[in-house]
C-alpha cells in the first residue's frame, strides 16, 4: 500500500486525512450565493475583510420596514457549525437560518468564513472570529458604516462555532481597547456549543463522545492542553472566569445531543461566576437533536429558538 494513502485520521461522517497529508472532508456543503431572500426580503453579499488571509464573511441586510424608517440595526457576528474542520458561512442550510434570524430580530449579520483545521489548526479560527468582530466594529464597508449599529453588538455561534463565540466574546471582555471607539458586545448566544471536559459524567462514554474528543487535538494541530484546555472546557480549574466574557447577556441553548452537558456546565458557570439568572439564560429543546433548527426550521421548537435568540438579540435597544 502506498504510504500517502494510509489514513492517519478519520471522523466518518465529518472529515478524513492521509499520511500525505490529503484531507477530504465528509460533511457535505451546498454552497449557496448570496442573493436577496425571496421570503424575508433580506438582502445578502460576501465581502472579503481581510485580504492576508482571503477571509470574507457573508452580509445580511433586512429590508427596511413599510414606513421606511432608515434606524441602524444591531451588529450580529456569526459562526458557523462544522466541528473547526468544516462547514461554511455559505452552505443553504446556515443561509437559510440567517435570513430569517436576520428577518426575525432586525439585525444586521456579519456570517463569517473562518478559516478551517487542519490546514489552519486552532487558534486560525479564532483570529478569524476577532478580525470580524473588529472590522464589523470599524464599519468602514457601506452597509455597516450606513446601517449597522457598533455600539450594539451580538457573537452567536452554532456547535462548533458556539466556541468560537465563546472565545471571541471573552476576547472582547479582556481586550476592550482593541476595538472601536463605541463599539460595545452587548450579548453572546450559543448554540449547541461544542465544549468537551477530560472528567466525564454518565452518558459521556459514546462513540461519538470519543470522535468528538479526538477532533479537538486534531483541530489545535497538537498544540493544546488537552481536553480540559480553558478554550474547549471554559469551566475547567484554571480557566479565565466567565464573568470575563465581555458582554452583558447570555443564552445558552441545549439539545438533546452529545454536548448537552457540557452546555448546561458552561451555563452552570455563568451563574456560579455571578452572573444573574435574567443575564444568563438557558433554552433547553427537549427530545430534539443537534441539528434539528436548521433541518426543520418550522416546527415549534425551531421557532422558539427564534424567538429567544431574537430576544437577545434585541436586548439594548434602548442603551446607549
Amino acid at each position: 500500500m502506498d504510504p500517502g494513502s494510509e489514513v492517519s485520521f478519520e471522523f466518518v461522517p465529518v472529515i478524513r486525512q492521509y499520511r500525505s497529508g490529503r484531507v477530504e472532508r465528509l460533511l457535505p456543503v451546498d454552497a449557496v450565493p448570496p442573493s436577496v431572500d425571496a421570503a424575508t426580503g433580506v438582502a445578502s453579499r460576501d465581502v472579503v475583510f481581510d485580504p492576508a488571509t482571503g477571509v470574507w464573511a457573508r452580509l445580511y441586510l433586512p429590508a427596511r420596514p413599510p414606513d421606511g424608517a432608515g434606524d441602524r440595526l444591531p451588529i450580529m457576528v456569526y459562526l458557523h457549525g462544522g466541528g473547526l474542520v468544516g462547514g461554511s458561512a455559505a452552505d443553504a442550510p446556515e443561509h437559510a437560518f440567517l435570513n430569517r434570524l436576520c428577518a426575525r430580530a432586525r439585525v444586521l449579520g456579519v456570517s463569517v468564513e473562518y478559516r478551517l483545521a487542519p490546514e489552519h489548526p486552532v487558534p486560525a479560527c479564532y483570529d478569524d472570529a476577532w478580525a470580524a468582530l473588529r472590522w464589523a466594529a470599524e464599519g468602514a464597508e457601506p452597509w455597516l458604516r450606513d446601517r449597522g449599529d457598533r455600539a450594539r453588538m451580538f457573537v452567536v455561534g452554532y456547535s462548533a462555532g458556539g466556541n468560537v463565540a465563546h472565545n471571541v466574546a471573552l476576547r472582547a471582555g479582556e481586550e476592550a481597547d482593541a476595538l472601536p471607539r463605541g463599539a460595545r458586545v452587548r450579548g453572546l448566544g450559543l448554540l449547541h456549543p461544542y465544549f468537551l471536559s477530560a472528567e466525564k459524567a454518565d452518558g459521556e462514554h459514546s462513540w461519538l463522545r470519543g470522535k468528538l474528543e479526538e477532533l479537538w487535538p486534531f483541530a489545535c494541530g497538537g498544540r493544546t492542553a488537552g481536553l480540559d484546555d480553558p478554550r474547549v472546557n471554559p469551566v475547567a480549574d484554571g480557566a479565565p472566569s466567565l464573568r470575563r466574557l465581555g458582554c452583558d447577556r447570555a443564552l445558552v441553548c441545549l439539545a438533546e445531543d452529545e454536548l448537552r452537558l457540557r452546555g448546561k456546565a458552561y451555563h452552570d458557570g455563568l451563574l456560579g461566576s455571578g452572573w444573574a439568572e435574567g443575564d444568563a439564560e438557558l433554552l433547553d429543546s427537549v427530545g430534539e437533536d443537534h441539528q434539528f433548527f436548521l433541518r426543520e426550521p418550522p416546527s415549534a421548537t425551531a421557532l422558539v429558538l427564534l424567538d429567544r435568540l431574537a430576544a437577545l438579540l434585541g436586548a439594548g435597544a434602548n442603551q446607549h
